[in-house]
């Protein structure tokens, strides 16, 4: 493929993804500016308590990242009823979960804010988040499954209209219930949560829909569901499980570092919370050309093209580099215009500068590192490499240091945000030496 089929290819493929992930990023921004104006303290228990969610969905991440090794490969053998297989097994497994999660958070929020939090005031705001929202997480879990195996198969305008419609469904329920709008009875948090269940659940009748009428190529079977081969369940959880574990460490270790930044008040949650928002908002681009980059390699490898492969490494890694660099410069710019927009204290306004600009550097390499670990690693089943980067760097290094820099040294926040913000920074080397070893390259298929 020429330079110019190929990039025409990329931006078919990460264009509709960097679109869902704008909106998904537009989903938390919205709750960001709603709650904002609510105070500061409804801000910082409602993103602490939404961390509980991103650790689950990094589970269904992994799930879905690993069984994208295998689709993204048998998508390249045309063999569809594998795919299928493999679609009802990392759904069985996906609800499972977040069952779990759904009742740890009804019955125990109190206890699962107190990790991130020492402030009662935050503490209560969570818990009362947690409570509600946490219905959403069911619905959550099939619609994410669905929609990014649908990706692994070049199936990829489907997930942004349905976040499309969920996105502005829920800003328009979040702005009704948090401030009683139309008769209703202003919520608060507890408004965001009830606006997030219902868009939550408008997402899975759109799924369950396309499933039915729509979808031609790989449906949902509730044969499947019920039952798949050994040989099957086998190679998933070889790909799979290194995964998981691999974004739920990372997840966890961003949790982390969320909790050590929430137990120096909740005027440094607050800063964060926007931070990590404007984070998420410049690699909008950077995660869709990760996902473009394990479907093409994949797909190459699965069609036993190993050159093409190579080659396609090779771009993604370059347009990476490039990419981050654009997300930098947009944290940079939008740097002035969130220090002015959000309503909280001065003092949080002053910690959002000092953590924007170090976010500026922190962007280049984790949008280089998403590439090589996300798209180029994956797609020739080198999972447990990841694995091994993330517990190595972040719980061997930054949260360690963050930890000591935060409680026992007692350092002010900008050394602390550069100390927790470095494993990034770390990665950079590894991962160049890991892709030019080309021990990645494999075919995984049966």
């Amino acid at each position: 493929m020429n330079m110019k089929e190929f990039y025409k290819k990329v931006f078919i493929l990460v264009l509709p993804m960097a679109l869902q992930n704008l909106i998904n990023v537009g989903v938390t921004s919205s709750d960001v500016v709603m709650l904002g104006k609510v105070g500061e303290k409804v801000l910082s228990g409602a993103s602490l308590g939404g961390q509980i969610y991103f650790i689950m969905t990094l589970i269904f991440f992994g799930l879905t990242s690993g069984a994208s090794v295998l689709t993204s490969q048998y998508w390249g053998k045309q063999d569809t009823d594998t795919i299928e297989k493999i679609l009802g097994l990392a759904l069985r497994i996906s609800i499972t979960v977040s069952l779990v999660f759904t009742v740890a958070a009804f019955v125990f929020p109190q206890y699962l804010m107190r990790i991130f939090s020492s402030d009662p005031e935050v503490i209560r705001q969570g818990a009362m988040y947690l409570r509600i929202v946490c219905l959403s997480y069911v619905p959550a879990s099939v619609t994410m499954v669905y929609l990014n195996v649908m990706r692994s198969i070049e199936r990829v305008t489907v997930s942004t209209i349905v976040y499309f419609v969920s996105f502005l469904a829920n800003i328009i329920l979040n702005a009704i219930f948090i401030f009683g709008l139309f008769g209703c009875p202003a919520m608060g948090v507890r408004g965001a949560a009830l606006g997030t269940v219902l868009a939550r659940c408008m997402e899975l009748c759109m799924v369950i829909y396309y499933n039915a009428r729509r979808n031609k190529v790989v449906q949902f079977r509730f044969r499947y569901w019920l039952k798949t081969e050994k040989w099957l369940v086998k190679d998933f959880l070889s790909f799979s499980l290194p995964v998981v574990m691999n974004e739920l460490f990372w997840g966890l270790g961003t949790s982390a570092n969320a909790a050590i930044l929430g137990h120096l008040g909740s005027a440094v949650t607050a800063a964060n919370s926007v931070t990590q928002v404007i984070r998420q908002l410049a690699m909008v681009v950077c995660f869709g050309l990760a996902n473009a980059t394990a479907i093409l390699i994949g797909k190459s490898i699965g069609e036993g093209n190993m050159e093409q492969a190579k080659e396609y490494g090779r771009r993604f890694k370059n347009l990476s580099i490039a990419l981050g660099c654009a997300g930098s410069a947009v944290v940079l710019m939008i740097r002035p215009f969130a220090m002015n927009f959000v309503s909280v204290s001065e003092e949080s306004v002053r910690y959002m500068g000092i953590m924007l600009f170090i976010m500026a550097y922190y962007v280049i390499a984790q949008a280089f590192n998403t590439t090589m670990v996300v798209g180029i690693f994956r797609a020739g089943g080198d999972t447990r490499f990841g694995l091994i980067l993330d517990v190595s760097t972040m719980w061997c290094g930054s949260i360690i240091l963050g930890f000591v820099a935060a409680f026992i040294l007692k350092w002010n926040l900008t050394a602390v945000y550069m100390i927790v913000m470095c494993d990034e920074i770390i990665k950079v080397p590894l991962c160049i030496w890991r892709y030019r070893s080309y021990k990645w390259l494999k075919d995984v298929t049966r």
